[in-house]
Parts: structure tokens; C-alpha cells; sequence
């Protein structure tokens, strides 16, 4: 996943929620739809689609989608 589009393609594709590139720097709070849920659910859906383990307590303390794909980008 190399881009922030990729993500929330995956985002959109996995959980259903309509985000766009505007609303990744959202709080995970304020976004369409979201609740606690969804967290975990995109939790699996990286390690499923990246192949990699993404750490609970970084995505956690992560406070928009944007800081989630921060942790998660291949770089």
C-alpha cells in the first residue's frame, strides 16, 4: 500500500464506509458511520492485504485514518 488512495480504497472496500481523501485526517470519532468496531476490522483487513503485523496499541493511539495509514505505509 503505497499511496493514501490505496488505503482508503481498502478502507471503503472492507468496511463500507464512504471516506474520501478529505476525511483522513478526520478524527476516527467524527467520520460517517465510524464506531469502535470498524478499528478492528481494519486492523485485520492491513495485516490481511499488507501481509505485515500492525501493532494494537499504535493503531490504538492512532486519531484519524491518516495516522493508521501512517503506520501502516510501506515505505
Amino acid at each position: 500500500m503505497n499511496a493514501i488512495e490505496d488505503f482508503l480504497e481498502l478502507v471503503r472496500d472492507e468496511l463500507g464506509l464512504p471516506v474520501t481523501a478529505e476525511n483522513a485526517g478526520q478524527r476516527l470519532d467524527e467520520l460517517p458511520g465510524w464506531d469502535s468496531v470498524h478499528l478492528l476490522w481494519l486492523l485485520t483487513a492491513l495485516e490481511r492485504s499488507t501481509g505485515r503485523s500492525v501493532s494494537l496499541p499504535d493503531v490504538l493511539q492512532a486519531g484519524s485514518l491518516a495516522d493508521i495509514y501512517a503506520l501502516t505505509a510501506i515505505r
